[in-house]
């Protein structure tokens, strides 16, 4: 186990209870903030209820893996609109992360005797946990708008939403260490949320978009939301797609590294402005 500057040993039960520690403050955060989860369903639901249903006569999805037939248009965004969700959990995740060094609790917690690393990892988690939560209730809500999915993705997609919300979470740490007040971040939030969604795979099968602009095909094959929309699509039809997974899996841990660098007072962006205390 390490052993902090002061001597004091750190055993794993204390690693478990901080990581415990760290999920249940997010748990009653999101609980106390009912607007929150409210706002992550609106948003897809929207687009399920009004966008795909006007959509379906004029839009279809052919053939293409992982689908067996022909499928409507409000089936083929399901998993974009459930990688939507995460996406704007783990960047609401991280605005959090810019309010708690405003109010202080941030710099309490990176002052304690465990690791930065860990610490970001555990707020990770927990933000993470929140968006699978939020997923499930809005599959239950598309269950009921006739989006019948198989029974085994229901249990196949809880991997792929596990690391498809890992990577977005960690870019959105990335983020939270780039600015210094909420207003900020709240704004250029909309600059990453949206062209994100749409220069993917979420609303779109990718041929089509290659049939009408090559750049955009580029972008949307360069960007790894595309590949976390995918990954969660086969994996909701009980099938696992190795290169998506591949794809998200490696910019995850990118983007952890670069949080946790950003985070560290002697190297990173903390460094720059003078420590957590000075990022209020």
């Amino acid at each position: 186990m390490n052993t902090p500057p002061g001597g004091f040993r750190l055993s794993l039960s204390g690693y478990l209870v901080c990581m415990a520690g760290i999920c249940w403050r997010e748990g009653l955060r999101f609980l106390n903030q009912r607007g929150r989860f409210l706002s992550a369903l609106v948003r897809p639901l929207v687009w399920l209820f009004i966008f795909a249903a006007g959509f379906r006569s004029v839009l279809g999805v052919s053939i293409i893996p992982p689908y067996e037939t022909y499928v409507l248009y409000e089936v083929y965004v399901t998993p974009g609109l459930v990688a939507m969700i995460q996406l704007f959990n783990g960047l609401q995740s991280s605005l959090s992360m810019v309010y708690d060094r405003e109010v202080g609790a941030m710099r309490i917690l990176l002052v304690s005797p465990y690791p930065r690393w860990f610490l970001l990892v555990s707020k990770l988690l927990a933000g993470i946990l929140v968006s699978v939560l939020q997923v499930y209730t809005f599959l239950a809500v598309a269950w009921f708008w006739e989006v019948e999915l198989p029974p085994v993705g229901y249990v196949a997609v809880l991997p792929a939403l596990l690391l498809s919300g890992f990577m977005l979470g960690a870019m959105g740490l990335v983020m939270s260490s780039v600015f210094r007040q909420m207003e900020n971040f709240a704004s250029v939030m909309n600059f990453v949320i949206f062209p994100m969604f749409f220069a993917s795979s979420a609303l779109y099968p990718l041929w089509r978009v290659q049939e009408s602009s090559l750049v955009l095909w580029w972008i949307c094959t360069l960007n790894p939301f595309t590949y976390a929309v995918e990954l969660i699509r086969f994996a909701l039809y009980g099938q696992f797609e190795p290169f998506a997974a591949l794809v998200v899996a490696l910019c995850a841990l990118v983007f952890l590294a670069a949080a946790i660098l950003a985070y560290d007072p002697s190297a990173g962006m903390m460094a720059r402005r003078g420590g957590p205390e000075d990022a209020r």
